[in-house]
């Protein structure tokens, strides 16, 4: 095993993690997952079942990622951020995972702590969501977001750095 899984974590059959990834406490990676390289699961982590996690992403402490969400390599997701993959979920008339929208977080992209993501829409190259936004339609690659819901205040570079604030 070239990947490290605490002790307290559940990790299901079926399930594909790439060499020097890290899983700590607490954590559940379901059937079917795809998780690359050098990642890192924070407590209290769930990837649900046939997720894909690209290479050098980093989940934060509290997320779940739902069926139908697909991160590419080197997305940081903050603490306690949220997706969904349900528009009108019930809980007696389940869609099951044909009824699910996807998601897509694209390359570099970073979503702060507490915001969430209403299914199917895409989070582009390097974007960034605020902490506590609401993200409910698609965000452009080198965005930055923020409110409820999220609209883009300014452009960023690769490496986080602000370059055109909007108003």
């Amino acid at each position: 095993m070239d990947y490290f899984v605490h002790e307290s974590s559940y990790v299901d059959a079926d399930v594909k993690i790439g060499e020097g990834t890290k899983i700590w406490h607490f954590c559940h990676i379901q059937k079917g997952a795809r998780i690359g390289k050098n990642c890192s699961f924070g407590q209290n982590v769930n990837i649900s079942n046939n997720v894909i996690v690209g290479n050098d992403c980093k989940v934060q402490n509290n997320v779940s990622i739902y069926e139908g969400v697909v991160l590419e390599d080197g997305v940081f997701c903050g603490p306690s951020c949220v997706f969904t993959n349900d528009l009108t979920p019930r809980a007696r008339y389940p869609k099951g995972r044909e009824g699910y929208k996807k998601t897509l977080i694209r390359e570099g992209a970073s979503i702060g702590a507490n915001a969430t993501i209403v299914c199917g829409h895409i989070i582009g190259k390097y974007a960034m969501v605020a902490a506590g936004a609401v993200v409910t339609k698609d965000v452009p690659d080198y965005a930055l977001v923020a409110g409820v819901p999220a609209k883009i205040i300014g452009r960023i570079d690769e490496k986080g750095k602000t370059l055109i604030k909007e108003n």
